[in-house]
């Protein structure tokens, strides 16, 4: 696969429905620049989360100093820090004032394994939205990048296709005292590991490894 910004996803990739972002994320691959360096990984699992009156939502009390990002541009890095431990990275969908963002939950590692490795300390290395984090060195210096910027150095680039029968759907991760219906909406997308490994095998150019 070409590592050339034109491989890069456009703000018009960003600028659609939430579901839509979330589920074609399945297959792009996130690239985290660092210090010369390319981290990359093959997105897996994403979570749609869609405007103030998801109740799942950080926008649902509206927009605050925590959530501004999200009512901004589509294609922005939204990093928020929970649990007291850990980051978590979103990207900014639909237009302009409209809150609403994907939820990076997992990669599959390609590049900069080494790196992540010693960042992470043990396996798996990105599974996990914290552990994911943790692995390309997101945080709060990342709040509101601009991920469709030419000198990004946090952006996707197209991958490997997934087709509609290859997504799992189900409900999103963690909403334990969130209402219904917004409990169980199935607003959570993810590829299975033997799908991606079949689909990684497939490409030229993008590496087969074990996350």
């Amino acid at each position: 696969m070409s590592r050339t910004s034109s491989s890069r996803l456009p703000r018009s990739f960003f600028a659609r429905d939430t579901r839509q972002v979330a589920r074609s994320l399945l297959g792009a691959r996130l690239v985290r620049l660092d210090r010369g360096r390319r981290l990359s990984g093959i997105i897996v699992e994403a979570e749609a989360y869609i405007g103030e009156e998801d109740l799942g939502c950080h926008a649902r009390a509206g927009r605050t100093a925590r959530n501004a990002v999200m009512f901004g541009r589509p294609g922005h890095a939204y990093v928020y820090f929970t649990y007291g431990m850990h980051w978590m990275l979103n990207v900014v969908t639909e237009a302009a004032g409209r809150p609403a963002a994907v939820l990076v939950r997992a990669i599959w590692p390609l590049e900069g394994i080494p790196t992540m490795q010693r960042r992470r300390g043990r396996q798996p290395l990105a599974d996990g939205p914290g552990k994911l984090c943790q692995a390309l060195g997101v945080d709060a210096r990342l709040n509101g990048h601009d991920l469709c910027a030419p000198e990004a150095r946090l952006f996707c680039e197209r991958g490997v296709s997934i087709t509609e029968r290859e997504i799992v759907r189900g409900p999103r991760v963690g909403l334990n005292t969130v209402p219904e219906p917004w409990k169980s909406i199935p607003w959570r997308f993810r590829v299975l590991p033997e799908i991606l490994r079949e689909r990684l095998s497939q490409s030229r150019g993008l590496d087969v490894r074990s996350k």
